[in-house]
């Protein structure tokens, strides 16, 4: 069974075949540019650093319309019409992340192509250390899109609409428990209190991908994996995990891959919530 929406995803044939089409741009999302980006790239991809670039510098936030506006047209040298190509590092956490973003800004053709850095290394494909640069671009944000996003309230008010609000904790299994509050790669960014939000499921993102490339599974095995843990496609389904970027991810998977109608990311996730006086937790 296809995808929902396949049109959102590429293969890495297909970015190796359109490298040199003038519609399309290639961008590499990394949490670790350095150990990434610079040390080879797809040929022609720009960098996007997911803390410098998709995150506000001062407040706990993603970056403001304008400088996604900004970042878009001067860094990659988008147009409107542009096919903009993401990839990345840690499986395109961060890759599904900046898809979100730039979807809440209204950019029209995103895609991710299946199985991030990973995936064009694991088949040894060209790389590049050559620092691209295009053109200004004339690509326009449009309003916040608050249908894919939650915020702290909205959240605690769904607590009590269980029948029809699922929640998905994408952390990893100890995460959820409480047992371990951060990580392994993350040890020292953690939260106060450990455990997940009253009702939540744990499906860890991971589930959703293959081990040996980072490509998404079928579509027939991603609807077993949710639908087997009450993540329905009738249900508005909140996805959370840390920080936002592991469930951008998932988000990307229930919206796109399997086609739920209402799926939101909760980007302020377990370092908000978990934070939070008085905030209900289970473990």
């Amino acid at each position: 069974m296809a995808y929902a929406h396949p049109e959102v995803l590429v293969d890495t044939r297909w970015v190796a075949d359109h490298l040199k089409d003038l519609d399309v741009r290639i961008a590499e999302v990394d949490y670790d540019p350095r150990s990434n980006y610079s040390l080879g790239h797809i040929p022609g991809a720009v960098l996007f650093d997911w803390k410098q670039d998709i995150n506000h510098p001062l407040s706990r936030n993603i970056l403001t319309k304008q400088a996604c506006e900004e970042l878009l047209q001067h860094r990659a040298g988008l147009n409107n019409d542009t096919k903009l190509i993401l990839y990345g590092d840690f499986n395109n956490w961060f890759a599904a992340f900046a898809f979100w973003v730039f979807k809440y800004y209204g950019y029209k053709d995103v895609r991710l192509m299946n199985g991030g850095r990973k995936k064009w290394l694991v088949e040894d494909r060209a790389l590049s250390k050559e620092i691209s640069q295009y053109s200004t671009g004339n690509f326009k944000a449009l309003d916040a899109d608050n249908s894919i996003r939650v915020f702290l309230n909205y959240v605690k008010e769904s607590l009590g609409r269980d029948e029809r609000v699922a929640m998905v904790d994408v952390r990893s299994p100890k995460e959820y428990t409480g047992d371990i509050l951060a990580p392994p790669e993350y040890p020292t960014e953690h939260a106060q209190r450990g455990g997940h939000i009253p009702g939540a499921k744990n499906i860890p993102w991971s589930y959703a991908v293959n081990d040996n490339d980072g490509t998404f599974k079928s579509r027939d095995e991603l609807k077993k994996l949710y639908e087997s843990n009450g993540i329905t496609a009738n249900k508005e389904v909140i996805a959370y995990c840390r920080i936002g970027e592991r469930s951008s991810h998932t988000w990307f998977v229930l919206k796109y891959l399997l086609g739920y109608p209402d799926v939101k990311n909760y980007d302020g996730s377990w370092t908000e919530w978990g934070n939070m006086i008085d905030n209900p937790i289970e473990k």
